[in-house]
C-alpha cells in the first residue's frame, strides 16, 4: 500500500496546506478557550457581541421562515443560482440606490459564502501569473491590515504594502494616515485593496484619501477594492461621518457576519457586470451555490428599512459605547509615564495598541498573557508585505513587534479585568529590560 503522507502536493495544494498565521492563531484560541473555561479573558477573536435587541430580530425571522413550508423549503432544499437570489440581489442593489444614488442593479451585485472567500476570488483573479506580462501584486497602501488576506494567494507571494504616517495625537493616542508620497504603482501592480473600517486598527480612511486612491486607481485603471465588512450600509460600525463611494472603478464588498451572522456565511460583491459574472462562475465551480439562510433572514429587512434602523439604533451605539469603555479601562490602568499609545478608534470591534521600544517582542507578550488567562492578538501578524517574497515581513519594521489588537465586544467586566492584566504584564516588562 502506497504511503499517502509522501503523496506530492502541486503549488496550489503547498500554499494553502502549509499553514498560516490566522490558521495557526484560530488553532491557538480554539485550545485555550477548551481549557480555559470560564476564567478565560477572551480578547482577541473578531466574534461579534449578542445584541439582545438584533438577536430577537433574527428570532423572529428564522421562527417566520419555518411557519412557512414554502420559505422553509426554499431556504433548506433548493439550490440559489450561483449569483445568489435574485430576490436578494435586488434588494441590495434597491438599497444601495435608494441610500447612495449608486447607478447599479441586480447585475452590479454577487453573492458569496463570507467575505473571506470573496477575497480569495478576487485576489487571485487580479494577481499572479499573467502569461507574458509580469507577475502583479496586489497593493496595500498602509498596514498594519486584515491577517485573513495574508495567506489568501494560490501561488505565492502577492501583496505590497506601504508604511504609514503615524500622526501622535495627544499624550497617548495616534494614528495611521497613507504616505502618498511614497505610493507608487509601478507595472507589477494590480488592484489597490482597502477596508473601510481598517481590522485591526478600527482606522477609517477618510473621504480625501479614499477620493486620492480612486484617482490613482483610474490612472493606473487597476480596481479599488473596499472591504465594508464592519462599514456602510451595514453593519454600518463607523463612528465619523464618512461619504461612502463607488462606481466601476471600484469593487465592494459587504458581509452579513458583523450584523451577528457570522454563521451564515454570507458576504456580497458590488461591482461591475463582468466581475459578477465571473464570481457567479467561480461560486458554480468551487461550491455550486451559496448558502441560502443568511440571505433569507436579511432580504424582507433590506426592503423594509429594518437593517438601517438596527444598524442605527442598536449596532453602532453599542459599539461605539464599547470603544468608549475600553479606552477607560485602558488609560485607568496604565501608569501615564508608561510610553503606550491607542490608534484613534474609529470603527470595528477592536483596540489597537502601542508600546513603543517594548524590551519584549509582541508575540512574548502574548504568550506571558495567554498563560495568565487573557487572549489577544500580537501585532506582528498584521504586517505583511513591506519585505520580499520569502521574508518574515513583519521584521522589517520594529513597530511591527510592539502592538496588540484587543477586542472590546466581550462584556464590561472581561475588558476591565482583560485590560489590568495587560498593563501589569506590559509594566513588568519594561521594568525588567
Amino acid at each position: 500500500m502506497a504511503n499517502s503522507k509522501n503523496w506530492p502536493l502541486s503549488t496550489f495544494g503547498r500554499q494553502l496546506a502549509q499553514g498560516s498565521g490566522i490558521g495557526d492563531l484560530m488553532d491557538d484560541l480554539g485550545h485555550a478557550l477548551a481549557q480555559g473555561g470560564d476564567n478565560l479573558l477572551m480578547l482577541g477573536g473578531g466574534q461579534p457581541a449578542y445584541l439582545p435587541e438584533v438577536d430577537l430580530v433574527w428570532r423572529q425571522r428564522c421562527e417566520q421562515i419555518v411557519r412557512q413550508a414554502s420559505d422553509l423549503r426554499a431556504v433548506v432544499g433548493n439550490y440559489e443560482p450561483p449569483l445568489g437570489s435574485t430576490v436578494f440581489r435586488e434588494s441590495i442593489a434597491r438599497l444601495l440606490r435608494s441610500r447612495y444614488g449608486w447607478d447599479l442593479t441586480l447585475e452590479n451585485v454577487a453573492i458569496t459564502a463570507g467575505g473571506q472567500t470573496a477575497f480569495f476570488y478576487l485576489f487571485n483573479a487580479f494577481n499572479g501569473d499573467f502569461g507574458v506580462q509580469p507577475s502583479k501584486r496586489v497593493l496595500f497602501p498602509l498596514v498594519p491590515e486584515y491577517i485573513g488576506y495574508a495567506n489568501q494567494s494560490v501561488t505565492g507571494d502577492m501583496f505590497c504594502s506601504v508604511r504609514p504616517h503615524l500622526d501622535l495625537i495627544g499624550d497617548h493616542e495616534f494614528k495611521y494616515r497613507v504616505d502618498f508620497d511614497a505610493l507608487s504603482l509601478a507595472s507589477t501592480a494590480a488592484p489597490i485593496c482597502v477596508p473601510r473600517t481598517t481590522n485591526p486598527t478600527g482606522n477609517v480612511l477618510t473621504d480625501e484619501e479614499i477620493d486620492r486612491l480612486h484617482e490613482l486607481a483610474t490612472q493606473a485603471d487597476v480596481p479599488l477594492m473596499v472591504d465594508q465588512a464592519y462599514g456602510a450600509p451595514f453593519p454600518d460600525v463607523i463612528f465619523p461621518e464618512i461619504k461612502p463611494r463607488w462606481d466601476e472603478q471600484m469593487i465592494l464588498t459587504l458581509s452579513l457576519s458583523k450584523l451577528g451572522l457570522p454563521g451564515t456565511r454570507t458576504a456580497a460583491v458590488i461591482a461591475c457586470p463582468k466581475i459578477i459574472q465571473a464570481i457567479g462562475s467561480m461560486n458554480s465551480i468551487v461550491g455550486l451555490a451559496n448558502s441560502n439562510l443568511g440571505q433569507a433572514i436579511v432580504q424582507p429587512l433590506l426592503d423594509s428599512g429594518e437593517i438601517c434602523r438596527l444598524t442605527r439604533d442598536h449596532i453602532r451605539p453599542f459599539y461605539q459605547k464599547k470603544s468608549q469603555f475600553a479606552q477607560a479601562c485602558l488609560h485607568h490602568c496604565f501608569d501615564s509615564s508608561l510610553p503606550y499609545r491607542v490608534h484613534v478608534s474609529e470603527g470595528a470591534f477592536f483596540l489597537w495598541l502601542w508600546f513603543k521600544d517594548l524590551p519584549i517582542h509582541s508575540q512574548e507578550l502574548y504568550e506571558r498573557l495567554k498563560r495568565r488567562g487573557v487572549l489577544v492578538v500580537p501585532g506582528h501578524h498584521f504586517f505583511f508585505g513591506l519585505g520580499s517574497a520569502g521574508e518574515d515581513q513583519s521584521s522589517q519594521w520594529q513597530h511591527a513587534g510592539e502592538c496588540l489588537r484587543v477586542s472590546f465586544a466581550m462584556p464590561d467586566e472581561t475588558i476591565q479585568a482583560g485590560m489590568e492584566i495587560i498593563a501589569s504584564e506590559v509594566k513588568k516588562a519594561y521594568a525588567q529590560a
